[in-house]
C-alpha cells in the first residue's frame, strides 16, 4: 500500500442514502494508483452506489445524497466547487451493458474527446485508443461501420477505448464482463491488467474468480442488519483470498454465505 498522501483516490466515512435508506455506511476505502481494485460481495450491498460515488454518478439519482468524503487530487469531491463534469472526466466509467453511441466506431472514440476540448489529430487518437483497448486490428479496416454492428465484447472494448479517449487518470467498471460470454471476458480481463500500468482500475463484481484473477486488492462488502452496505474486509487479493480475516469473508467466498 501507498503512503497516505499518495492514494488515487480515497473515502473517509462515506454514507450514501437514497431518500431515508442508507444504502452504505461509513466506508472508509484507500486506493492505489495504477493498480485494480475489486469491489465484491452479495447483491445488494452497495458495492455499485461505493463505485458511482468517485465520480458522483449518483448526482443523477435525485433521491440520492451523501455524507463523509471521497478525496480526489486532495479535494472532496462533494465540495461545492467540484465541477462534476470535470471529475468524470479524470474519473472515467465502463458500465454493465456495453452502450456505445448508435454512431460509427471512429465517432465512438473522437466524440466525447471533441466535446472535452481535445484539438488533436482524430486519427491519431482513435488509432491509440483502439490499440490501447486491444480492438484496433479487428476494426481498423472497417471504422466508419456502426459500432452496434460489433460483438458483445468488441462494444465493451470500444466503450473501453471511448473512456481513454478523454484521457482520464482512473477507470470505474461496473460488472463490466457480466454480459459478455467467457471468451470476451478473458480478454478484457487481459486488457485490464495491461490498462492498469497506465491507469488506475476499481472494479465491481459479482464474479469472485474474476477479481481473484484479475485484481491486485479486493475490498469484501455485505450488509448489516439494517441492511445498509458496509465494508467487512480490504486485503490484497491473495492475501483476501487465502487467508480472510473476517469469518463472514470466508463464508462469502467458499460459497457458505447466506
Amino acid at each position: 500500500m501507498t503512503d497516505n498522501n499518495h492514494y488515487a483516490i480515497e473515502t473517509r466515512g462515506l454514507n450514501i442514502f437514497y431518500d431515508d435508506f442508507q444504502a452504505v455506511k461509513d466506508i472508509n476505502l484507500q486506493i492505489d494508483p495504477k493498480r485494480i481494485t475489486a469491489i465484491i460481495g452479495p447483491s445488494g450491498c452497495g458495492k455499485s452506489t461505493v463505485l458511482r460515488a468517485f465520480n458522483r454518478m449518483n448526482d443523477f439519482v435525485p433521491s440520492a445524497h451523501a455524507t463523509g468524503e471521497v478525496i480526489f487530487h486532495e479535494q472532496n469531491v462533494y465540495d461545492p466547487e467540484v465541477d462534476a463534469v470535470q471529475l468524470r472526466r479524470l474519473i472515467g466509467m465502463v458500465f454493465q451493458k456495453p452502450n456505445p453511441f448508435p454512431k460509427s466506431i471512429y465517432d465512438n472514440i473522437v466524440w466525447g474527446a471533441r466535446v472535452n476540448g481535445f484539438r488533436g489529430s482524430n486519427d491519431d487518437l482513435v488509432e491509440e485508443t483502439l490499440r490501447q483497448a486491444a480492438l484496433w486490428d479487428e476494426v481498423k479496416d472497417d471504422l466508419k461501420k456502426s459500432a452496434l454492428a460489433l460483438s458483445g465484447g468488441q462494444q465493451q472494448r470500444l466503450c473501453i477505448a471511448r473512456a481513454l479517449a478523454v484521457r482520464p487518470e482512473i477507470i470505474l467498471m461496473d460488472e463490466p464482463c457480466s454480459a459478455l460470454d467467457p471468451i470476451a471476458t478473458l480478454k478484457i480481463e487481459d486488457l485490464m491488467r495491461e490498462l492498469s500500468r497506465q491507469y488506475t482500475i476499481i472494479i465491481v463484481t459479482h464474479n469472485m474468480q474474476q477479481a481473484a484473477r484479475a485484481s491486485d486488492m479486493t475490498a469484501f462488502f455485505t450488509m448489516d442488519e439494517d441492511r445498509s452496505g458496509i465494508m467487512v474486509e480490504y486485503n490484497e487479493t491473495s492475501q483476501l483470498f487465502t487467508k480472510p480475516k473476517d469469518k463472514r469473508t470466508e463464508d462469502y467466498i467458499t460459497g457458505r454465505y447466506g
